[in-house]
């Protein structure tokens, strides 16, 4: 057939030899649709993606061979661990303050088990794993031209960014910086290895300049500073530096040149101007310049494909290279010394920033040079208190709402400490440190072995670089997640942990032991152990009979029924809540219909109850909306709202004494609300409260923080 010596058919020789490759290309098509809609974070979103998970798990399962004793020990401890953790954050739904919190994180950490497991447990070479990462990158790039070109096209662009940030696919400025970003490394790292076609070279290094300038039009403080982490991390601990360093230096070029053009474009939206003029040179200038980058890198890796620099040469070339890297990297530390001033101030300054918020930073620079404040410092506090606090097991997974609402100084309402490290420590305490950091520890140093040494002596240098680039993508996750809330965003953490998973599917396996043949000759002693050898092998016949079989398959298929209907109940229930909000205005019978039904297919949550109380107080029916507001306190007793507003209709109906009692219980549940302290001094005066304008005010507040 034509087609045999061609790509299709190298195609069906990778796939017959690593088949698992079709299951993984399923999971990262999946993977590219969450980071293009909100980056995976709504429930509606992950929790159907999730059940797409669990069945290419179960299909690979059943009709891939899988033997557990030739993955290697240090995978079978990640996995071992992950699943540990994840039954964690489920056995946390007990003793968590919201319940219903608990089960949304622990359903999204068996999401990442499912992605790992998926990943990490069958062996894959050089080749399918090229596909897999490149076929991703690749995706992302492309989703990132889409990106660009639809910013640029908008007829109403500025909805799109807030203050001056692009806030576009993932509604949260610095996942958007993130999605990109994570990209970025896989793209770089493959543009620079010497084993791909040089076309494809080309296209990951132009690609390369696109994902970092669209990136910067969000503005992300955190991705700068894990940008510089990663630059230390790759070179510090990758072999071939040269080699990297030869497309990280036009790479740099290019998003420099394009760098002030992209940051011009929040600087007309915070101060005003001609927005779509700023966007089509924005778009423009990186669109050009990835074209250039990717010709000039797809022009050296043609070169190098061809052979025509003798060894001698190559020699030569990588020692003045390597010395100009040395150069570079002299200049670079004196400018910077020269732009930073005096490093002990900026590290005092940075501090004083840190630790002053966002009232602190310098508003007459840009952004991402202004300073450290935010309302991270107060975040961390508090969820290090809530360790301190329970400090075994932690409050239960996703609950940290409630305790920031009663003891943070910051007019903000986070739902998650914005720190992965501060939420594994906070959430599921020492217990689930120790799971998590014995791991990771075990799946990085699986990887990393593939990375830098073990998979290139075995004669696979691309499964060498294609593992390397694979860990870069997950460590610019965990860099830059240190500092934000990146575990709730699936776009990003199922990614993370398929590239950590593929890392370790490259990791060299144990060969099968060879069978002994009763056909052989033996004699004496070999005889006595091959007597022995006999006896063991019927001994684990026995233990691993049919009966034995059955149970693990009747375990494993309750296990994953077990696991579905965990996924499904919450996804379904949050359906019907997104439909009664659509339709309350003008079928309020059904809303509140639907919303009973999500109350039955979620028994932890008090969602249903607080749309419904919402509702009808809107059709000003207090008896009704007391009544579910009521429901909502049963299910999460420290909701500060539901006890708001039960105070707000106790006001409205005369009832001072009852209303004193829960609005003083609100101001304990959320003591620095100014909104709640205003209420309780009205009704502490007599005056009844306006539940009409009390709502109008809670409302506008939520707008403002935003």
């Amino acid at each position: 057939m034509p087609f045999d010596a061609g790509p299709i058919a190298k195609l069906r020789d990778t796939l017959r030899q690593a088949p698992i490759a079709l299951g993984a290309l399923g999971a990262l098509a999946l993977f590219v649709i969450w980071a293009g809609s909100d980056a995976g974070y709504p429930l509606t979103h992950w929790a159907p993606g999730g059940l797409i998970l669990l069945a290419l798990l179960a299909i690979a399962l059943a009709a891939l061979p899988l033997r557990l004793r030739e993955v290697p020990t240090a995978v079978r401890v990640a996995l071992l661990c992950l699943a540990l953790y994840t039954a964690l954050s489920y056995l946390s739904i007990l003793w968590a303050q919201v319940p219903g919190d608990a089960w949304e994180g622990a359903n999204r950490t068996l999401v990442y088990l499912f992605v790992f497991a998926l990943f990490a447990l069958w062996q894959q070479r050089g080749a399918s794993a090229a596909l897999l990462l490149g076929a991703w990158t690749l995706a992302m790039i492309a989703l990132a031209v889409f990106v660009l070109v639809h910013v640029d096209s908008a007829a109403h662009p500025a909805a799109l960014f807030s203050e001056g940030r692009l806030k576009y696919p993932a509604d949260y400025e610095n996942a958007c910086a993130a999605v990109w970003c994570m990209v970025l490394w896989p793209a770089l790292l493959l543009s620079a290895g010497g084993r791909l076609h040089w076309a494809l070279r080309g296209l990951f290094g132009g690609g390369t300049v696109l994902l970092a300038d669209l990136a910067l039009l969000s503005q992300s403080r955190g991705s700068l500073f894990a940008t510089v982490v990663m630059v230390i991390l790759v070179f510090a601990l990758l072999p071939g530096r040269v080699r990297t360093f030869v497309v990280f230096l036009p790479v740099a070029l290019g998003v420099g040149v394009t760098t002030p053009t992209v940051l011009h474009v929040g600087d007309r939206l915070s101060h005003g101007g001609n927005l779509h003029a700023a966007l089509h040179s924005a778009t423009a200038a990186i669109l050009v310049a990835a074209l250039l980058v990717g010709l000039l890198v797809a022009l050296g890796a043609a070169i190098e494909s061809r052979g025509v620099i003798d060894e001698a040469a190559r020699g030569h070339l990588r020692r003045t290279i390597g010395a100009v890297a040395v150069a570079t990297l002299v200049a670079v530390l004196a400018g910077g010394w020269v732009a930073a001033g005096d490093p002990l101030a900026r590290v005092e300054h940075g501090w004083h920033t840190f630790k002053g918020g966002y009232e602190a930073n310098d508003k007459n620079v840009n952004r991402l040079v202004s300073g450290l404040g935010s309302g991270r410092y107060d975040f961390y506090r508090v969820a290090l208190d809530e360790f301190v606090a329970h400090p075994l097991v932690g409050i239960g997974a996703d609950n940290f709402a409630q305790q920031y609402l009663a003891r943070g100084h910051v007019q903000e309402t986070p739902h998650y400490p914005h720190s992965v490290e501060l939420r594994t420590l906070s959430q599921t305490g020492i217990v689930g440190v120790l799971l998590a950091l014995i791991g990771l520890g075990a799946a990085l140093l699986a990887g990393g072995r593939a990375a830098l040494s073990s998979i290139g002596r075995r004669g696979d240098p691309l499964g060498a670089a294609v593992a390397a680039a694979a860990l870069s993508g997950f460590t610019y996750w965990a860099v830059h997640g240190s500092f934000d809330w990146f575990w709730e965003f699936a776009g990003l953490g199922a990614p993370a942990f398929a590239l950590l998973g593929l890392a370790c599917a490259l990791a060299p396996r144990r060969a099968p032991a060879a069978r002994w043949h009763q056909d052989e000759p033996v004699s004496g002693a070999s005889a006595r152990t091959s007597g022995l050898r006999r006896a063991s092998d019927r001994t684990r016949r026995s233990l691993s009979g049919p009966a034995l079989r059955r149970l693990a398959l009747a375990s494993g298929v309750a296990l994953a029924l077990a696991g579905a209907a965990s996924l499904v109940a919450p996804w379904l229930s949050q359906l019907q809540l997104q439909n009664a909000a659509r339709i309350w205005p003008t079928a309020p019978r059904r809303a509140f219909g639907d919303l009973n039904d999500a109350a039955r297919l979620n028994p932890l949550s008090d969602e249903p109850y607080l749309l419904a109380g919402s509702i009808a107080l809107r059709f000003g029916d207090l008896a009704r909306a007391d009544r579910e507001f009521s429901l909502a306190l049963d299910r999460d007793p420290g909701d500060a709202y539901a006890t708001l507003e039960r105070g707000a209709i106790a006001s409205a109906r005369g009832d001072r004494a009852d209303a004193l009692r829960l609005l003083e219980r609100t101001a304990r549940l959320s003591p620095h609300d100014e909104l709640i302290s205003d209420v309780l001094r009205l009704v502490g005066k007599g005056e009844r409260i306006n539940i009409e304008e009390l709502n109008r005010s809670i409302l506008l507040k939520a707008r403002q923080l935003a």
